[in-house]
């Protein structure tokens, strides 16, 4: 173990191969790429952008092999997503969950450009028969003792219904590496484990797909037997920016007396966000903070500001969101097996200085 941390040196490499957003880039309303949230499960694919090939293949009536090109003649589309990690907040339940230790920072927004999921599916004829979609990575790795490629798959009905994306471009750069490139899978409104990377394959099934990542990962378990149900779509959150300046070791926050505009972000993959609430006393009080435009649309964050006066003294910051569903942030971690879906409040430490 790491002393005096509780994490282990397994969790400690896991950390300095992925990384966060840091909270004070919540300030940019598209996440410069090299501070989007970043979790790779194996290792970052050597990929031969010339040789490589999309297939789409199974129940289908047309068969594709696509090239890169192949993807770029095609019609395209943009969208503004937030993705955000199903362990993000996994460092804050209790008991500890050995795993990528995520704080808050497992999130981004980025324009996501690329051919629509629904338009090639068509291209390709899906049979009747067919009822799962599975996207199979190019990351190769063993997990619970099973070698695999990263794989998961979506229901036939949710990969035509919504707006999943087919991107080679992120940001109007094209993927680098550790983003997927050449190709990626982005799957608006859902945690980032069904946005497969550096995408090689989509196959049509009959019935749905049992893999490791299906079967064992990403599901909701309070007991590791459990069968559990299948993480999907992500749940209502808002963030602060943090104000003021950082203590180095802590990050708590020193914030001048007077008049401080707090700031952050708020999203749902349930529905749209209606609402978000700050608290100044670590949760025995709320106030309701003005919302910004959707003006990324239905599937990226939304901004949000409040005024606080703030006087000299000791504080506990917290937001919470609410979104269409009627779904609001709990103030306590909910515990699971995986750590998955914790939507507990942020709490933020902050010292106001009495400079008297």
């Amino acid at each position: 173990m790491a002393q005096g941390t509780g994490v282990s040196y397994e969790e400690l490499q896991l950390a300095a191969r992925n990384h966060g957003l840091p909270l004070e880039a919540l300030r940019w309303d598209v996440t410069p790429v090299g501070l989007h949230y970043l979790l790779v499960h194996y290792d970052i694919p050597d990929v031969d952008a010339d040789a490589w090939r999309l297939e789409v293949d199974g129940l289908v009536e047309r068969p594709l092999s696509l090239s890169l090109a192949d993807l770029r003649d095609r019609d395209a589309v943009e969208l503004a997503v937030t993705l955000e990690c199903a362990g993000n907040g996994r460092a804050h339940v209790e008991p500890h969950v050995v795993s990528q230790p995520w704080l808050l920072e497992a999130v981004g927004t980025a324009r996501w450009r690329g051919v629509p999921l629904a338009s090639l599916l068509d291209e390709a004829g899906v049979q009747d028969s067919a009822v799962d979609v599975l996207f199979t990575g190019l990351d190769r790795g063993v997990e619970g003792e099973e070698e695999q490629s990263y794989a998961r798959s979506l229901p036939l009905a949710d990969a035509v219904a919504g707006d999943a994306l087919l991107a080679y471009e992120i940001n109007s750069v094209p993927l680098p590496p550790q983003h997927g490139f050449p190709l990626r899978l982005v799957v608006p409104g859902w945690y980032g484990m069904a946005s497969v990377k550096w995408l090689a394959r989509i196959t049509l099934l009959a019935e749905p797909f049992d893999g490791y990542q299906m079967r064992h990962s990403y599901r909701l378990r309070a007991e590791e037997d459990e069968d559990g149900v299948p993480l999907s779509r992500i749940q209502v959150r808002s963030l602060l920016v943090p104000p003021g300046i950082p203590e180095f070791l802590s990050r708590a926050r020193v914030v001048e007396a007077g008049t401080c505009v707090l700031g952050g972000r708020a999203w749902s993959g349930e529905g749209e966000v209606e609402g978000v609430e700050v608290s100044t006393d670590g949760g025995e009080t709320w106030t309701e903070v003005e919302l910004g435009p959707a003006a990324l649309g239905r599937y990226a964050w939304r901004g949000w500001s409040f005024r606080w006066e703030a006087t000299p003294g000791e504080y506990e910051l917290c937001s919470r969101a609410r979104d269409a569903a009627g779904n609001v942030q709990p103030l306590d971690p909910p515990w699971n097996v995986g750590g998955y879906a914790n939507n507990a409040v942020q709490r933020v430490a902050v010292t106001v200085p009495d400079r008297g």
